[in-house]
């Protein structure tokens, strides 16, 4: 028998933007949405999604096991194993927990599965086999690590040699922050998130253990949108926002220059990096200064980049209405040209040593405070550990903890625009909406791919001033990250994918 209703949307990379319900938000939409229903409508409508979804992605499975917990996440597996049993597969279903403590609407869902004929068990099966696996053991709920037999059954799911299928989320993994709890989570193939997206899906750990994610509202979107999102998940807008077609009577003085500051001796390439992603970004002109007194005086692979080493130590307008990219391979000697940086530069993008060199100085946190009220707008790209020296923390572990929560403390502290990378890298900026990146992969965990991405801020911020309205700071950082994360996706998962080919997919998908 088939099922019929709305299918569930996927999510991609290019989809959204999408609004990301945190856990109080996503049981405040709940409690909405189940008032005016009829009892038990939502935890139906949630198990027939569930079956509906599992049918379009493995069609032709017919053993399908279930794992079912304790609570709500498990009532829906009930109601999923109802309807694909009545689709005519072969269904078991391994209930977990204490019986006596599961709750009303779960108890009513096992007992329309049983009354159907759907096999019931208290156990996994020893020689357990299947064609399909969908994991509804732990769902919003969920403060800690699975234990007992949750915990064995998680171990087993994660050995099923098919499809994993995860109900609103893979068990044991934190619907806010993205974290696992404890070792023992769900690795799914494809996770369908219920009623609500959750910020823990696309960061952190969520991209890898959620597999691809799919979305069914249950038909109360508009209950959802009267709840304000904890943040947004980002997607191809972004960049059509801050591009815009070049206009004939326009030339190259009208997209602006950049100038990029770093290139401590060893590490020019670093510079080169940055300067070759501004221009191929859409910047007029692209001045390179090194920091390495020795450094290149051209650049082969791209001439036309302007090698200047001291123009950051000019007198003049220059960098008051430049757009300035500074730390790539920057080293110690970038602490002397950051003063000159902060209190000159129009537009200026915060990298690797720079924000090294701001963690260790107060002077340095004061100078970069005071840009934002003289109206000098700043991005700062740090990676999780360059996060963590900004904010005084021990390790990287704190920041992935929370890292919402950091990128924005650290957006309001210096009063400028964070871009915090990782994996479903964080943009946030004061009193604003924060957004996190919905492309890229671990390929872009590569020497370099930093650099690329701190240029080509630079080339589509300075680019963006040509436009009748130029673009807000945030926003350029939105597009930046998403073409970055883009340029990255569509190629072989285990290969790394080096700078300078990152810098050619990026220019090829101008």
């Amino acid at each position: 028998m088939a099922v019929a209703m709305n299918c569930p949307q996927r999510i991609s990379s290019d989809s959204g933007p999408w609004p990301l319900h945190d856990t109080a938000a996503s049981r405040r939409v709940e409690t909405l949405a189940a008032a005016p229903s009829a009892p038990h409508a939502l935890m139906q409508r949630a198990g027939e999604a569930t079956a509906r979804l599992a049918l379009a992605l493995a069609p032709h499975a017919q053993r399908i096991w279930i794992a079912a917990g304790p609570g709500n996440n498990g009532g829906d597996g009930f109601e999923a194993a109802y309807h694909l049993h009545r689709a005519g597969k072969q269904v078991q279903v391994t209930a977990l927990g204490n019986p006596g403590r599961r709750p009303a609407d779960a108890s009513a869902s096992l007992a329309r599965a049983q009354a159907a004929g759907v096999t019931i068990e208290a156990s996994v099966p020893a020689g357990l086999e299947c064609d399909m696996a969908i994991d509804a053991l732990l769902g919003l709920g969920t403060t800690r690590a699975p234990d007992g037999a949750i915990a064995d059954a998680v171990q087993r799911f994660n050995t099923v040699a098919a499809l994993r299928l995860a109900v609103d989320l893979p068990s044991g993994l934190d619907a806010d922050h993205g974290l696992l709890f404890g070792e023992g989570a769900v690795h799914a193939s494809h996770t369908l998130a219920l009623l609500t997206l959750k910020p823990g899906l696309f960061t952190a750990h969520g991209r890898e253990r959620a597999g691809q994610t799919w979305f069914d509202d249950l038909g109360c979107g508009d209950v959802a949108a009267r709840v304000p999102p904890r943040a947004w998940l980002g997607g191809a807008d972004a960049a059509l926002q801050v591009q815009a077609p070049r206009r004939h009577a326009q030339h190259k003085g009208s997209f602006g220059d950049v100038v990029v500051v770093g290139g401590a001796a060893g590490m020019t390439g670093a510079a080169l990096l940055a300067g070759r992603a501004a221009l191929a970004a859409g910047a007029g002109r692209v001045y390179v200064s090194a920091l390495d007194p020795a450094g290149p005086t051209h650049d082969p692979l791209c001439p036309e980049l302007m090698l200047r080493p001291a123009l950051w130590r000019e007198p003049g307008a220059a960098l008051a209405s430049a757009t300035v990219v500074c730390g790539c391979g920057g080293g110690d000697a970038v602490r002397e040209a950051l003063p000159v940086l902060m209190g000159r530069a129009a537009r200026l993008v915060l990298d690797a040593d720079a924000l090294n060199a701001i963690a260790a100085d107060s002077t340095l946190q004061t100078l970069l405070t005071a840009r934002a009220g003289r109206g000098q707008a700043t991005v700062l790209t740090p990676h999780p550990l360059e996060a963590a020296r900004l904010v005084g923390a021990k390790c990287a572990g704190e920041i992935q903890a929370d890292r919402l929560g950091h990128a924005e403390r650290l957006a309001a502290r210096f009063g400028c625009v964070v871009l915090l990378k990782g994996s479903g890298s964080v943009i946030a900026a004061p009193q604003r909406p924060s957004q996190i990146n919905a492309s890229g992969n671990a390929r872009l965990a590569s020497a370099g791919t930093g650099d690329v991405l701190a240029g080509w801020l630079g080339g589509l911020w300075a680019a963006a001033q040509a436009q009748p309205v130029p673009a807000p700071s945030h926003r350029v950082a939105q597009a930046a990250a998403w073409l970055h994360g883009a340029a990255a996706e569509g190629g072989n998962d285990c290969a790394p994918l080096a700078a300078s080919r990152l810098l050619q997919r990026l220019s090829a998908e101008r």
